[in-house]
């Protein structure tokens, strides 16, 4: 077992020449400029950018940049300093250079978006002057110094219990970073968070320490899994009671559990899927439906979960009736005939009117006025206090949302390690081999179509309720495409991946309104730089990752490491 105290010995060949003389005295110069600029005042204007105009009294923007600039200074002792140590296996360099040149982007921003709020850079006090100086003098300094060999972080190890400990400081992190950045009411303060964020990211990547993260998450996987959902159960608590916030938690939330059950059909069954937003629809019109509003049409009104069964039924029956026909098709012909199922349940939402067939949906107008869930006498849109916090109408959704976000987890996880999804990942490989090895391709792809749309329809009886009304338009074909972006953008085949890429699709349009006319825009140039620089998406499963990367010795090595490990736990 190596630990970090004893690093392995330096590779003989070297990428670049040593280091100027100059670059490391540079490096804590840039460091000290940043930390003294964010400690005086950097706009005139106390009204922009959640006022960052009092001198020697930081604001929320000048601490995140003195956090940037702290970073800074432990790469730099890491480099040359009491902590080469740890310097012995980070690539210091790699992660000084993208530190430095985000947090030049950062500072410029600032300047730019006191510019823009104001009557131009006149209005920029000396204080971000000095605090972009210092960002450009550790852009420099780490220009000036060599690159190094990224070390096999694997083989790093530390105590147990500091591995726990660094688990909980990293989630404790994210609760902390997620409660700021949705408080953020300004869309330029919240660029900059989003630009703090990458930067803090970068730098894990580049330095290789998100490698030991991922090493030690996978050691200690309960762990991460326990204290994941407890950052996520402690959200509410953090939100004062605001109801804005907590609405586009839900939404996120329903959006991920949807992805999740999209995430079987394209991620493990390699099934290319452009209606799926039907299945979320047809389960939120049973609810909407059996629901106690006065324009509920059917005069059935069994209890919720009851509900909530046969919603998903409805969904895994639509999902078997458009699946059996056509899934022995493929490919680009299996999108289109997926494109047209979504279209075709859009328009029956809109004809089932009374007027052009019975009268199921109320046509165009839905079904608004759907009340609060009740179940077992708890009204979820009653305000409850706990521990003095007031929880509101979708803290309570919340909650059920995640209670449910945790059931699809589980069944995805179940399925993908079973001999199930290991036959979805033989089709998505190659279908004529997989068939050809015995695996009976159609009935495996007709479950993953079943399983997705029943986790789609119980996400959809939820969002009905939540919603308070249901329409033909809130089911068009851009909601499949952002499902199926999440998943691109996140990683396909994975958990984590899919959670955070159905958070930013769903977070970013929510902050970002300004953007409004800009957001497919955005939204495309943002998938077009991912297949350019991270095809396997920002959380990487490990086989997939391989296959855009098949010249990567070391990956194959580790991917076949990590399968036998997983065989042995079984």
């Amino acid at each position: 077992m190596t630990d970090l105290k004893t690093p392995p010995a330096e590779p003989e060949t070297a990428v670049e020449p040593h280091a100027k003389p100059l670059a490391w005295p540079l490096g804590l110069a840039g460091v000290a400029l940043v930390i003294v600029g964010s400690f005086l005042s950097w706009s005139y204007d106390g009204q922009i950018l959640g006022d960052l105009s009092i001198n020697f009294y930081p604001g929320g923007l000048q601490i995140l940049a003195i956090i940037l600039a702290v970073l800074a200074l432990v790469l730099l002792l890491a480099e040359k300093g009491p902590l080469t140590k740890l310097g012995a296996w980070l690539d210091v360099t790699a992660g000084l250079r993208a530190l430095g040149f985000t947090l030049t982007l950062y500072m410029l921003l600032v300047l730019v978006a006191i510019s823009a709020d104001s009557d131009g850079l006149i209005n920029v006090n000396p204080g971000g002057y000095i605090s972009l100086a210092g960002a450009a003098l550790i852009l420099a300094s780490a220009w000036m110094m060599p690159l190094r060999h990224l070390r096999d972080m694997s083989e790093a190890r530390l105590p147990a219990w500091f591995e726990i400990l660094s688990i909980a400081v990293l989630m404790a992190s994210v609760l902390f970073v997620a409660a700021y950045a949705l408080g953020l009411e300004d869309a330029w303060s919240f660029i900059l968070c989003l630009v703090f964020i990458a930067a803090v990211a970068a730098v894990l990547f580049r330095t290789g320490a998100l490698t030991w993260v991922g090493h030690v998450a996978q050691r200690n996987r309960k762990v991460l899994t326990l204290s994941a959902f407890l950052v996520a159960f402690l959200f509410p608590f953090t939100q004062g009671g605001s109801d804005a916030n907590m609405s586009i938690a839900t939404q996120v939330l329903v959006f991920a559990a949807t992805a999740m059950g999209l995430n079987i059909v394209v991620g493990l069954a390699g099934l290319l899927d452009l209606g799926y937003i039907a299945f979320l629809g047809s389960g939120a019109y049973v609810a909407a439906t059996m629901s106690t509003s006065a324009f509920a049409t059917i005069g059935w009104k069994p209890p919720f979960l009851v509900v909530m069964l046969i919603g998903a039924g409805v969904a895994a029956t639509l999902g078997l009736i458009i699946g059996t026909p056509t899934l022995r098709v493929s490919g680009d012909y299996l999108a289109i005939v997926t494109l047209g199922f979504g279209e075709i349940f859009r328009f029956s939402m809109f004809n089932l009117d009374g007027n052009n067939g019975p009268n199921l949906t109320n046509g165009p107008n839905g079904v608004p006025g759907i009340p609060d869930l009740e179940i077992g006498g708890f009204n979820f849109g009653d305000v409850h206090t706990v521990a003095g916090i007031e929880l509101g109408r979708f803290s309570n959704y919340y909650f059920l949302l995640l209670v449910l976000t945790a059931f699809v987890i589980l069944v995805f996880s179940r399925l993908n390690n079973s001999r199930i999804g290991r036959g979805w990942v033989a089709i998505r490989e190659d279908e004529k081999a997989a068939e050809a090895m015995g695996v009976n391709t159609f009935g495996l792809k007709l479950l993953a179509f079943a399983v997705g749309a029943f986790l789609a329809g119980l996400a959809g009886t939820i969002k009905a309720h939540q919603d308070g009304a249901v329409s033909p338009d809130q089911y068009i074909f851009l909601e499949s495409a952002f499902l199926l972006a999440a998943i691109v953008l996140g990683g396909m085949g994975t958990i984590a991946g899919v959670l955070l890429g159905a958070t930013i699709l769903k977070l970013l349009p929510e902050k970002l309104r300004f953007f409004s006319e800009y957001r497919l825009l955005l939204f495309g140039l943002l998938l077009v730089l991912m297949m350019r620089f991270r095809p396997e998406g920002l959380v990487a499963n490990r086989r997939r990752q391989l296959e855009f990367h098949e010249e990567d010795e070391q990956l194959a090595v580790d991917v076949d490491e990590e399968h036998l490990l997983v065989e042995e736990a079984k």
